[in-house]
């Protein structure tokens, strides 16, 4: 450093300001489903980013696309998303990415969950974590930052819908759309123990297994469909073992690593099962649903091939049943070499104070949908702590002082 260089200003968000922020986010109840109440959230962040500076765009998706994209009757109302862009004439444009949606607020919560509540150093209500509370973050670290200087990358700001259901209407809609341009993108739908660099992809799938109903005094006339599931779920059984004998290279997150498994896995499980109308009568029917949980290494197709093989040869001992696959998002893998991660793991250790771990989600993400499609690198990096937010659960929360780490953490990464 030069004599007469002076060192870089330390640039501090305005603490009452975030938990004001975050007060009226949380208040917006935008519950997936049915998520009816996107158009009142998007109009009242929207004029705050204009008064910032950003070209603000509120995009309504037209009825026919919901029509044909989203099957899921549970949802109601217009689809709202938000895009708020700042040109700076950077050289790089950094894209940030969040949901507004949350799941429903239900089990018996300590403090109204529509209300951020604080105590004992925390803060209570659904989504703190998950993920408006990085929402309010990035606000009050925008409205930090550009009190004092410009940002070092133009901003591309995507806040959506729907991602608690696996919805299209979000992140997918709008990368189809072509409006995910950038040359890295944050997505901070995710905890602050580590930097995610990957996630599994998903498929959810169900068999019908198909039998023929009688009159259960007289079983031996009809054929037990929900007997017959059983031969079905002992070869998916056997395939789950195959398949989860299997690890990715990416590294698990720490709080799976805590439980022994150090890399990403990939899943089968059999979630649910129905069948039968009454007691005294045979069923003719019984399916089973479950899910694919798909490593990076993996291909989805394949993925689908394989459950295909283990129960193809049941047909030859009786067994009528039909398969479906209904894919979701894909698996997602960045480079843990690229220079982006490593930006934001020093960033992190320079505001929050440790060098985090890298790692993969086993969950599955609409972010990948995106990464996918537009080979943008990616790190995830949100607010809250996996083990103890207790996000989809009641009493979701984070410590107040992992809310302000965060929001110094992207003021660093963008001054």
């Amino acid at each position: 450093m030069r004599e007469d260089s002076k060192p870089e200003e330390t640039i501090l968000p305005d603490r009452d300001y975030l938990m004001d922020l975050l007060k009226n986010i949380i208040s917006f109840r935008t519950v997936a489903p049915p998520g009816d109440c996107y158009q009142e959230i998007v109009e009242w962040l929207e004029p705050i980013f204009r008064d910032m500076g950003f070209e603000t765009t509120k995009m309504k998706m037209p009825a026919e696309v919901f029509a044909a994209k989203c099957s899921d009757s549970r949802l109601v109302g217009d689809r709202y998303n938000l895009q708020a862009d700042l040109s700076v004439g950077a050289e790089k444009t950094l894209v940030i990415y969040a949901h507004l949606d949350v799941v429903p607020a239900e089990g018996e919560w300590d403090t109204d969950p529509f209300c951020a509540v604080q105590k004992n150093g925390r803060v209570y209500g659904r989504g703190v974590s998950d993920c408006k509370g990085s929402v309010a973050a990035l606000v009050a670290a925008l409205k930090a930052l550009l009190s004092k200087k410009k940002p070092k990358y133009n901003l591309s700001i995507l806040l959506t819908t729907d991602e608690e259901v696996g919805g299209y209407s979000g992140l997918c809609y709008l990368t189809d759309l072509g409006q995910v341009k950038g040359d890295l993108m944050l997505c901070m739908d995710g905890f602050s123990d580590d930097v995610g660099i990957g996630s599994n992809g998903i498929i959810t799938w169900d068999v019908m297994v198909k039998g023929r109903s009688a009159h259960s005094g007289s079983s031996f006339l009809g054929v037990n469909a929900v007997e017959r599931s059983i031969l079905v779920m002992e070869r998916l059984i056997d395939l789950k073992k195959v398949v989860q004998a299997r690890r990715s290279r990416l590294p698990a997150s720490s709080p799976v690593k805590s439980v022994g498994i150090e890399n990403l896995m990939p899943i089968l499980n059999i979630t649910m099962i129905n069948g039968g109308v009454k007691e005294n009568i045979v069923p003719d029917r019984c399916v089973l649903r479950g899910d694919r949980r798909v490593i990076p290494e993996e291909r989805m197709e394949e993925a689908m091939e394989e459950i295909e093989r283990a129960l193809e040869p049941l047909r030859s001992e009786g067994i009528d049943f039909e398969l479906k696959f209904y894919p979701g998002y894909p698996p997602m893998s960045v480079d843990p070499e690229h220079a982006w991660v490593n930006e934001v793991r020093e960033a992190v250790e320079r505001r929050m104070g440790f060098m985090p771990q890298l790692s993969a989600a086993q969950g599955s993400l609409d972010q990948a949908y995106a990464t996918e499609k537009t080979g943008i690198p990616t790190c995830v990096y949100g607010v809250g702590r996996q083990l103890e937010s207790n996000i989809h659960a009641p009493n979701e929360n984070v410590r107040i002082a992992d809310l302000e780490g965060y929001t110094k953490f992207l003021i660093e990464l963008l001054q």
